[in-house]
């Protein structure tokens, strides 16, 4: 039963009413009222006056005892509940009460605090959403991680701090129960926050987890897509040869490059699976995801795959189209090259048809295949484009065999007639006139067949290239094209329609002037060199667009046999023509007017013909910075075997140890003797050119020669700035070593080529007039007779 008791010096009125005021607020808990008066007589007076006033409406309330002494006191309150003041044996210190008091409010008031901000920490926990992003993710990981860290040191300060203050109280050891019940409370909320933290903590490091995991799969899946669009776009079937080697290189590039990728898909793919392994909660989005990353990776290499077998098989088709092309065009230059004059004769037949029968022999794979039985054999990659290449190859080859079978039964006729026994018969004396009057005829008539076959060609392809009711078919790589693909075609029809034609119908009636009309016109023939040096870039974009159907339809107006390619050869066949025809008319000629002009305009034709052959090697030169031009004209130019001496300077260790001689391509100017490495022919039918790699240059007017070396015939000495630098050359025979040689002597020998060379090499006028030509001997180990060796000491040197 819960008692209350006043002390005796304790005011009544003010006792009355704190009691009352515990009464209403717990009336439950007080159920009596024991009160000591005081023991003074004044005091107790007055407190009995009181306690009457204020009798009947404290008695309403609960029951009140007055007690007159401390024993009275002792029969309702056991002493050890009890000051020692009132009979007691309790320790009671009110100041140190009211300090201990004041530390469990405080304490209390802490712990409520604590849970405040617990709660509050769990609450935005537990309401705030996860960022969007992988850095805000690592962010908030930071920051609440640190401010969870933050609570805990306070949380564990307070209670330290607070046990320890409870511990040097003793009144602590009387309410230890309510101290622990605090100290209780505070725990559990803190253990319940640990869970609740872990748990939050743990979908924070697996939200981190995520986000990582799916920037890695954004960088994969992109570079997957990346590849798949490259993949893409390269064509399943290649145009041409070239076209297809070239989509199958990228595709083995983009091969390579897919396998760091599918190692990096591999990666990922294992970092998802140990992802779901520990339960991550977005396990079906990454589960999803790497599915999807390895259906990618398996559609790009099933893709790649498929193509290269697509690709392989439109390789294998366009090589024999162009082998096929290649055979036509082999076909068309042996048809080309049969001098129909050389087979007038029995000899001249039958050997033409031998090679014509041994070309059809070795042609019978191209011959026997048919255009049904590729569509069948390439059924799975043809397509239209494809299938009108095999046609016009097909009807390419059937032309050409029909060509070929038409000349093989005119040369057997020819070989037949000659082949019957004939009277013989005395050589009239005027068969050589009359041989001689056929060949101008040829030449007249030949020439009027070239110059409409070149206004043919420009009319019903250059012209046609501007005709809006074409400009549909033209490939957009043919346009603005004309002058590479024609080159200088117009400028010499014009020439020839003009003025050479002319020329030679004059002669019709003094056939003695056909030598003079080449050499007044030798200068103009200049422009053959043009054309020649344009015919590999020609070549080049007629084989891009050979197959276009501009070309075809041209072809179908003008009734063509040939396409356009054999017909861009026919200045190169006419060029060649004249050569014969003059070699013709020369040994029908006697030894009357004309045949001096005749012997020069030969001569003039076959230095045109070794010009243009010697251009055409050198613009294949690639690697000299300077300008070609400056070394003069290309007097001569071929291949021969080179070793190096060095008599000045450091010796290289590969020039001592250089038994082997280098392969080397010399080019002979009026100024300069070039080497050059020849490299291997690339391209594919016309596209076939050598190309020369620039090495290094002798000035001619630093050259010396020793024409007779010991041990081999073939062999000559070019060396330079006084025996510096010797040249051991090695020519394929010993007719082109004689060629070579004078050709240098007429360089070396020549003061104004090379005063003109000092000039171009700045070479100062002085030192220039100090040059001194001697002559030297040498014997050769294969002849007795002294042969001379010109020396040009060093101009720099003096």
């Amino acid at each position: 039963m819960n008692q209350c008791w006043a002390k005796p010096n304790f005011h009544l009125g003010k006792m009355y009413s704190g009691i009352c005021k515990r009464y209403a607020s717990c009336p439950e808990n007080l159920q009596l009222v024991l009160v000591l008066r005081p023991s003074g007589f004044f005091q107790r007076a007055i407190s009995d006056i009181s306690f009457r006033f204020s009798q009947d409406d404290f008695i309403l309330k609960l029951p009140v005892v007055m007690l007159s002494s401390v024993t009275e006191l002792l029969k309702y309150i056991d002493d050890t509940h009890l000051t020692q003041e009132f009979g007691g044996t309790l320790e009671y210190c009110h100041n140190e009460w009211i300090l201990f008091r004041t530390a469990i409010e405080s304490f209390a008031v802490m712990v409520k605090e604590i849970a405040q901000m617990l709660q509050a920490f769990g609450t935005d926990l537990a309401e705030a959403e996860l960022p969007d992003d992988l850095h805000s993710v690592e962010d908030l990981l930071i920051t609440r991680t640190e401010k969870y860290n933050q609570l805990k040191v306070i949380s564990t300060q307070c209670c330290s701090c607070y046990m320890t203050n409870l511990e040097e109280s003793i009144l602590a050891v009387q309410l230890i129960n309510g101290i622990l019940e605090l100290l209780a409370q505070l725990h559990e909320m803190e253990t319940a926050f640990d869970g609740f933290w872990e748990k939050h903590l743990l979908k924070l490091e697996q939200c981190l987890q995520l986000w990582r995991f799916e920037q890695a799969f954004q960088e994969v899946k992109m570079f997957v897509d990346c590849l798949a669009a490259e993949e893409g776009d390269i064509p399943e079937i290649g145009d041409n040869v070239a076209h297809t080697e070239q989509a199958l290189r990228e595709l083995s590039n983009l091969d390579e490059r897919s396998q760091e990728l599918v190692e990096n898909a591999q990666h990922l793919v294992l970092q998802g699976d140990h992802l779901i392994s520990n339960h991550h909660y977005a396990m079906d989005l990454i589960w999803e995801k790497c599915n999807e990353l390895h259906h990618s990776c398996e559609d790009l290499h099933d893709e790649m795959r498929r193509k290269y077998i697509t690709l392989n098989r439109s390789l294998e088709l366009h090589t024999r189209l162009q082998q096929a092309l290649d055979w036509c065009d082999e076909g068309a230059y042996l048809l080309a090259s049969q001098s129909m004059d050389k087979c007038q004769s029995q000899e001249g037949a039958k050997r033409a048809l031998q090679e014509i029968e041994r070309f059809l022999e070795n042609s019978t794979y191209y011959l026997q295949r048919d255009a049904e039985a590729l569509y069948i054999e390439f059924q799975s990659i043809l397509t239209s484009k494809l299938k009108a290449q095999i046609e016009v190859v097909h009807g390419k080859l059937e032309n050409v065999q029909g060509m070929l079978e038409k000349r093989q039964i005119c040369l057997e006729k020819l070989a037949a007639k000659q082949a019957r026994p004939v009277q013989p018969v005395a050589p009239r004396p005027d068969a050589s006139p009359l041989q001689f009057k056929h060949v101008i005829n040829e030449l007249i008539e030949t020439e009027r067949v070239y110059v409409e076959e070149l206004h043919t060609i420009l009319q019903g392809y250059r012209v046609e290239m501007d005709n809006p009711s074409m400009l549909h078919l033209l490939p957009s790589a043919l346009q603005n094209k004309k002058e590479i693909l024609f080159g200088n075609m117009s400028e010499i029809h014009d020439f020839h329609s003009r003025m050479f034609l002319h020329d030679l119908q004059n002669c019709i009636e003094t056939p003695e002037k056909v030598g003079l009309c080449f050499l007044a016109r030798k200068a103009n023939f200049q422009m053959y060199v043009k054309y020649c040096q344009n015919k590999p870039r020609s070549e080049t974009l007629w084989r891009q667009c050979s197959d276009s159907v501009f070309f075809q339809e041209c072809q179908r107006k003008l009734d063509h046999k040939l396409g356009l390619d054999s017909y861009l050869l026919k200045p190169i066949q006419r060029l060649t023509k004249y050569q014969l025809l003059l070699k013709e008319l020369l040994k029908f000629s006697n030894n009357g007017d004309g045949i001096q002009e005749l012997q020069e305009a030969l001569e003039a034709m076959l230095n045109l013909l070794k010009s243009v052959n010697d251009s055409m090697h050198q613009i294949a030169i690639t690697g000299y910075n300077g300008n070609l031009e400056d070394f003069g004209k290309v007097l001569m130019q071929g291949s021969f075997n080179v070793w190096i001496n060095h008599k000045k300077g450091p010796t290289k260790m590969k020039d001592l140890a250089r038994f082997k001689p280098m392969h080397r391509h010399l080019f002979l100017h009026e100024r300069a003797l070039l080497f050059c490495k020849k490299r291997e022919e690339h391209g594919e039918g016309y596209d076939k050119a050598p190309s020369y790699s620039f090495k290094h240059y002798l000035k001619m007017n630093a050259v010396g020669i020793t024409e007779n070396v010991k041990g081999d015939i073939r062999k000559f000495e070019v060396w330079y700035s006084g025996r510096e630098e010797v040249y051991l050359i090695q020519a394929p025979t010993v007719d082109v070593k004689l060629a070579w040689l004078n050709e240098i002597r007429k360089v070396l020998t020549n003061p104004e080529k090379l005063f003109r060379g000092a000039l171009l090499f700045c070479v100062p006028l002085s030192v220039l007039l100090k040059t001194v030509f001697w002559v030297s001997f040498s014997k050769s180990l294969y002849h007795d007779a002294l042969q001379p060796r010109i020396m040009v000491p060093d101009l720099h040197n003096g």
